[in-house]
């Protein structure tokens, strides 16, 4: 439950992490450092929400174990193209560079969601 008395949908939380990557990669400048930047994050993120997909059908403890890892470090993947693209100074406008930095935090806060959750289950085995 959240503070607010919601359940907690991580795999709600994660698709609209994506959909925000996306909306931001598409405000990228249309140089060919940016768009290759784009591609990886894009990528990058969309393989959190789809591996938090396939540890929901996963066929065994093991299988959810592994899924969930690889959607960890996808969420660090993730992290190190929004700072890539951070650094490089790619946006200029304030409102993208306030979206970039939120998302950035997200992907933290994601990974630690995810740490969690895997090493609950591994104490729970």
């Amino acid at each position: 439950m959240t503070g607010d008395g919601k359940k907690f949908d991580i795999k709600e939380r994660v698709l609209e992490f994506v959909v925000d990557v996306a909306r931001l990669a598409d405000k990228l400048p249309r140089k060919y450092s940016a768009q290759t930047y784009a591609k990886q994050l894009i990528r990058a993120s969309s393989s959190i929400g789809a591996n938090l997909e396939e540890a929901d059908g996963a066929v065994s403890r093991k299988d959810f174990l592994n899924k969930l890892g690889i959607a960890r470090k996808e969420a660090n993947e993730t992290k190190y193209w929004l700072q890539l693209i951070d650094r490089t100074g790619l946006f200029m406008n304030k409102a993208n560079i306030a979206e970039l930095q939120h998302l950035l935090c997200e992907s933290v806060e994601l990974k630690l969601i995810l740490s969690a959750i895997i090493k609950n289950t591994k104490a729970n085995s």
